[in-house]
């Protein structure tokens, strides 16, 4: 009875595992990649280990490409729709929305979730932007890599659910484990 009890535990873990890994799989193969554009931010935390930290210019989305006023609507924690389309090298944020969008030509939908929204003055409308996190802030290294000098760019990989994936993370225009290998001579 209890080897019994041990092995649909087992059993259950191990398709937990494999589950994880084939949808991982399936957005890296079956997503639309779009090259995003970072902005610097402190890159270590000595706590949690060796990665770096990835702020992205479509992490702060002002009022005006969201769909309808959302003043009482963009609490942390709310779901976002970015549409993204392709503005020279990068792909930018056309529209938001809190409800499911369709991708435009070319162009692609992410999801990400409200993490805090700001105001310059006292009307709480004007100048108003959201911060989103879309789940591709973090990128773990190699230790002792995880202070890039260059500009960084993130190529991801979103499926049609928008719940994107990193590819690949190029400082200055090579795959990053190249570049530290450069930068480290």
């Amino acid at each position: 009875m209890k080897s019994n009890l041990l092995l649909i535990v087992l059993g259950f873990q191990t398709a937990w595992f494999v589950g994880m890994v084939t949808l991982q799989e399936f957005r890296l193969r079956t997503g639309t990649v779009v090259l995003l554009e970072t902005v610097p931010v402190d890159p270590r935390d000595l706590l949690r280990g060796d990665y770096v930290t990835l702020n992205y210019k479509i992490s702060t989305l002002p009022a005006s490409l969201f769909q309808a006023p959302f003043t009482n609507k963009a609490a942390p924690g709310t779901p976002v729709f970015v549409s993204l389309t392709r503005h020279g090298e990068f792909f930018e944020a056309e529209r938001a929305s809190f409800q499911p969008l369709d991708a435009t030509k070319g162009g692609a939908v992410l999801m990400g979730r409200v993490s805090s929204r700001f105001w310059w003055n006292d009307n709480p409308t004007a100048n108003q932007t959201v911060r989103v996190d879309y789940g591709l802030e973090q990128f773990f290294v190699r230790e002792g890599t995880g202070n890039p000098t260059g500009k960084v760019t993130v190529a991801v990989s979103v499926p049609s659910s928008g719940n994107a994936v990193i590819k690949q993370v190029y400082v200055g225009g090579k795959p990053y484990a190249e570049a530290m290998e450069h930068e480290a001579r």
